[in-house]
Parts: structure tokens; sequence; C-alpha cells
């Protein structure tokens, strides 16, 4: 079964936008495709959001729930909080409704274990045997801490998620052989334990199954309720927030500091500097993967609009009553440390993958982000990792391209001139220099390539150059008497009206005779095959004899080549 998150290796495009905006970089490319490292993967979602063509997908666990409905004699759906903002304008109640028509037995809040894990940090806060507390509620932060700050997880507090102590709850009141169907905006849920509830579905899963089921909304009932009832405060948990006032309610000691956190890149910076031992008050994080909180989650269907989101979150959410009776479920839960262990590499190491890529100096190093890595050491050890490929680098691509187009033009038996929309010249060869002579082999002692000569000042046909580039010739070919031998000229348009290529071939050489020469013998043996396979039957043996003919007159001119 696939991961949570995996790639569809035939749609990724090599952009590496995954790997920049991967806050762990849990990334590896193989192949040239971007590749989701699962033992590293903190489940964040975010390459799924930024994945220009959508190779990044998650995981389709929706006919895993349906096949639920048939295994399991009833099924109940644990719904987020987040369908307040996701299901903007819509009944509860014909929500509700909906969701029972797919076959589902009753639906439930989250948030009713939401209250129950705000009680239970409350009481953990008043015990007071930790000086800090990071909230566990977040899966996502929960493997950041558990994978990379391994230092922290003393600190994690150790209850169940909302969704874990609700799907207890809901085993406790309806049954154990049940089934329990998470609906919400997280990815991360699909990685908890199933020991507490069997499937987890997105937002965008749900409505896809209503629309499988062709939902009639106008008949939907609304004569529907949550079971066993609706949550209050912990209806707020999707929100920066939200479980500060959920523990708050609860009574929490009034010298607590609270803290919190959203979006991954915060979170990180927050825990580079904790440092538990100097706290003289008790401290409570809250930490939300998601910048914004789960009303910002990946598997939301509209992304953005924070603050009219909370602004929803605050005003529907039901108030806290003054009186609640308190509900006892063994939520304690231990959670371990699964460091990712970060390579360490030495100096001759770093400095070899940097010349893999070209980067023999410091100055070299432009660390400018096109590979997904901040830093050019960073891909270096990257590479060194096998988490990266050379291809990645912006930078050795364009100086590999420069340098076999470089190495191609040296070598050609023909005369080669670039030239810019000034007739500057960018680039040039040997045989141009030889073919043009004068003054171009004076400057080439200085500049072997003659660049930022001026063409006009080396030849007295670069009018032919100026009038393509000005008319934005593609192609145009020309011969040219010059001190009696015939210059074969082809201009060609690199980059209309501003960069211009041109080649020279001098006619007149006995090599370029006798490459003619071949040239024309292969061209007529061509078109005397063709008509000899239209009337083969008239020509008969004379047909063998014309190629035979043809053929001897190639490979005589051909062995005059390779002997001389």
């Amino acid at each position: 079964m696939n991961k949570p998150i995996y790639t569809e290796k035939t749609q990724c495009q090599d952009c590496y936008k995954c790997v920049r905006e991967c806050p762990v970089k849990a990334i590896r490319v193989v192949d040239g495709s971007a590749q989701v490292m699962p033992e590293a993967c903190i489940l964040c979602g975010r390459c799924t959001e930024v994945c220009p063509v959508g190779a990044k997908k998650i995981r389709d666990d929706l006919k895993l729930a349906m096949d639920l409905l048939k295994e399991k004699q009833e099924v109940y759906v644990s719904l987020a909080p987040t369908f307040r903002t996701e299901f903007n304008g819509m009944n509860e109640a014909r929500l509700i409704g909906a969701i029972r028509s797919l076959g589902i037995a009753g639906v439930s809040e989250t948030a009713l274990g939401a209250q129950v894990v705000s009680s239970a940090c409350a009481q953990m806060l008043h015990e007071g045997q930790n000086p800090l507390l990071i909230s566990s509620a977040c899966p996502s932060v929960v493997h950041l801490i558990e994978q990379y700050y391994p230092n922290l997880v003393q600190y994690i507090t150790p209850v169940s998620s909302p969704l874990q102590a609700h799907s207890q709850m809901l085993r406790e009141l309806y049954g154990e052989s049940i089934g329990i169907i998470f609906v919400g905006p997280c990815i991360a849920k699909k990685n908890e334990s199933t020991d507490s509830f069997d499937v987890a579905l997105t937002f965008a899963d749900l409505r896809r199954w209503f629309n499988m089921k062709s939902i009639n909304w106008d008949t939907v009932s609304e004569d529907h309720n949550f079971i066993p009832e609706s949550a209050a405060e912990g209806g707020l948990y999707p929100i920066d927030g939200g479980m500060i006032e959920g523990i708050r309610y609860y009574g929490a000691p009034a010298d607590t500091l609270f803290m919190s956190f959203s979006g991954v890149s915060e979170i990180m910076e927050a825990f580079d500097e904790l440092e538990a031992k100097g706290f003289k008050h008790p401290v409570f994080i809250e930490t939300l993967a998601c910048v914004g909180g789960c009303v910002n989650g990946p598997g939301v269907s509209k992304r953005g609009s924070i603050a009219q989101k909370r602004y929803k979150v605050q005003t529907l959410t039901p108030p806290a009553p003054s009186q609640r009776e308190e509900r006892s479920l063994g939520i304690t839960k231990s959670f371990l440390e699964r460091e990712i262990r970060k390579g360490e590499h030495s100096k001759k190491e770093i400095a070899a993958a940097l010349l893999r890529i070209g980067k023999k100096r410091v100055e070299e190093e432009l660390n400018c982000g096109g590979c997904g890595y901040d830093t050019c050491k960073e891909f270096a050890c990257a590479l060194i990792e096998d988490k990266a490929e050379p291809a990645m680098c912006v930078s050795y691509l364009r100086k590999l391209a420069q340098n076999k187009a470089a190495a191609l033009i040296k070598a050609m038996p023909s005369g080669v001139v670039i030239v810019d929309e000034n007739m500057k010249i960018i680039e040039s060869n040997d045989r141009f220099i030889k073919i043009i002579g004068g003054d171009a082999g004076i400057i080439s002692e200085a500049d072997p390539d003659l660049e930022g000569a001026y063409l006009e000042r080396l030849i007295d046909f670069h009018d032919l150059f100026s009038d393509a580039l000005r008319e934005g010739t593609e192609v145009k070919i020309q011969d040219i008497r010059r001190n009696g031998r015939i210059i074969r000229l082809t201009l060609f348009s690199i980059q209309k009206h501003l960069v211009l290529g041109g080649i020279l071939q001098d006619i007149t050489e006995p090599v370029i005779q006798r490459e003619q020469i071949i040239e024309k013998a292969n061209e007529v043996m061509r078109k005397n095959l063709t008509t000899v396979q239209q009337i083969a039957f008239l020509l008969g043996e004379n047909a063998a004899d014309s190629e035979v003919l043809l053929s001897s007159i190639v490979h005589s001119f051909a062995n005059k080549d390779s002997v001389k």
C-alpha cells in the first residue's frame, strides 16, 4: 500500500519545488523524479500543496471507507471541527443527514475528544511534573519532535490526540466492534494508529463520496443531530490558540504561560532555541503544523482566508457550558525518539561533492536555492547522501551546456562566428579566424575566441550579418567571392534580432569539393534507387550495376580523404 503521501513518477517535472518547500527536506531525487522519503516525512502535506503538476499525491482511502460499511454492522463518522469553514453556510443538520445517507450510523464531533484532551492537559499543569508541555494534538508536530527534536520528546503531553480520544469515547458508548471513519483536513491522521479508528478521509474525499452517491441536497433530511451531543469549546481546536482556550476553561494554573505556534518553519525556529531548564513558570506550547491551524490544512478545498475562517470558527462554535459532566477516559500515551540522524561529512567529502557540480572556489557557491537547498554545501551533503543529483544544480547545467556548445563549435571543420545585435562577436573558432585572415589573426593572439571584437572591422561582408539581424532571418545561404576563393556563408538566427550565427565554408578547397561530390553522388544514388523500386521489373540487372557504380564513386573519394 502507498504511504499517505507519494509521487506519481510519470507526472514529476524536475522542478524541485517540493524540495525547496519541504521544511525537513524529506525528498530524495532519483532519475530526475522527486520521491518522498517516508521515514523522514512528517506528513505536513506541504509538497502536495506546492507541486505545480499535482505529482505529489495523497493516498486515496475512500474505497477502504466504503468497504468498511460492508464489513461492520455499524460505522460512525468522527467529523473534524473544521467542517464549519469547509461547508460554509450549510446547515449542520443537513450535512449530518447527507453523511448518514451514505450508510453511516451516526456522526459525532471530533471536538468532543478535544475537550477530554484539554481537561487532561489542565490536570497535568496542576500536577507540575514538567516545567514545559508541548501539545500532542497535531500528529505532524509529534512526528517532527520524535524524528528531528528527540530531546523534546520528554515534554510532549502524554495523552492521545483528540481523534484517538474521541474514537475511544465512541467505542465505549456504541461498542468495541463499530467502525470509525475520520473526516477532516489532515493528511497526518492517515498515519495515526488504527487501533483507535479505522479510516481517515479528507474533506475532498467526502465530497467525492457525495458525488459518487449523487446526493440530492434538496431532499436531504435536516432531522439529525450530532451524537452523543454537540461539542463546545473543543470546536476551537483548529485555530491558533483554540486548544489554549479549552485548557483555560478547565482551570489551568494562573501562572501558566501559554504560547502558540503554527506552521512548521515557525515551530522549528521555536524548537531550535527552546530550553526548558530555565523556566520559572509552567509553560504550555500549542503547536499546529499548518499555518493558521487546521482550518488551512492540506485536505481543505480552499486554502487561505485565515482571518475569515477564524471568525467563522469562533462565532459558530457553541460556548462552553458553565458546568459539564466530566468523562473519565484512559487516554495516556507515550512517545518515542525516532531521530533522523543527519550525516556528518568531512570538508574533503563536501569539496569533492561540490567539484561534481563544477564549483571549485567559494565564490562559485551561488547559494541560489534553485536545487531546493538553501546553500550549495547543503546540496553537496544531499549529493553525498544520494538524496540529490548533479542535474538539480541550475548553474552546473548551464555551464555544462555552454561547455558542450563551445567544444562543438571549436571542433567544427567550418568557420563559426556568433554575434550580438551590436555586431560584437560572442564566440568564434579557429577555422573562422583562418578563413577571414587579416586582423583577426592578430586579435586572436590576445583572445582566441575574438570575444568582444566588432565584426565590421574584421570582414568586408559584415552588411550581410547586419541585414540578417535586422530582418530576423531564420536561415540564409549565400556564396561570396573573396581573394580568389568562394566562401559559402550560412546565416541562422539564434535569438531573433538579437543573436545571429554564421557558418563559413571555403568551397574552393579540395576537401569541400570532394564532400560535395560525395553528397551529390549519394543524392543521385538515393533518387536512382527510388526509381529502381518503382520500375524494378524494367531495369533488372541495370539497377544493381548503377548502384555499384555510384557506390564506387563515393568510396573512391571517401578513401582519398582518409588517406590524406
